[in-house]
């Protein structure tokens, strides 16, 4: 595909939240919040407009990547400033055709870019592994409770920089989402049907996972 990868702009932010909702509905519960968190995200402290970028197919929108501010601690309180992507929408018509990909590089050299060390993701290792992230247990990053849940995912872009020291990962508070705030959003959009989908299984079995 002939992808333009750009970043977003205000015109852009209610075709974004529309294709959000589009990608993540009933995915992983009935119904989704993934819109919603685009919205809150973008006025949040830890937003990193430098990394919101948008994939445009023929002069449409089809795909998003957006990113935050997170850290990691360590046993002697050293912190290193991270970064986080999430969520990753792509329109299901355009869905395994490499726009999430596309949208995951880009970014990742936009990193490299900036100095940062790492970035850290929670998702199906699945979908990126191939990009270079690897078990959180492997590099010694644990969650805030220390431990190795099996959706935390690491890529080191300065290689070895997490070696010897064990470390704890503090996402952004923006993903504390409340859940009257965002059923109340989802109002102002086209009512959809929320149902059953396998894929909620599998999310719930991957989000409850630990690796020993």
């Amino acid at each position: 595909m002939d992808l333009l990868i750009r970043n977003e702009t205000p015109e852009d932010y209610r075709q974004v939240e529309e294709l959000t909702r589009e990608a993540f509905w009933n995915l992983h519960v009935p119904g989704c919040n993934e819109h919603y968190l685009v919205h809150i995200m973008r006025s949040h402290p830890d937003f990193l407009p430098e990394f919101d970028f948008v994939a445009v197919f023929d002069n449409r929108i089809v795909g998003n990547i957006m990113y935050v501010k997170s850290c990691l601690i360590n046993e002697e309180d050293l912190a290193i400033d991270t970064i986080t992507f999430g969520p990753v929408s792509v329109l299901p018509e355009y869905q395994k055709k490499g726009v999430g990909s596309a949208l995951i590089k880009n970014s990742i050299k936009k990193a490299i870019g900036y100095g940062y060390k790492a970035i850290i993701i929670e998702g199906h290792p699945y979908n990126y592994c191939k990009h270079g992230f690897v078990g959180s247990k492997s590099v010694n990053v644990g969650d805030s409770e220390g431990r190795y849940p099996y959706s935390l995912l690491v890529l080191e872009i300065e290689k070895g920089c997490l070696q010897n020291h064990e470390w704890k990962f503090h996402p952004s508070s923006v993903y504390d989402l409340n859940e009257n705030d965002f059923s109340n959003y989802d109002k102002l959009f086209l009512p959809k049907e929320k149902g059953y989908k396998p894929t909620q299984e599998e999310f719930n079995i991957a989000s409850n996972a630990f690796i020993e």
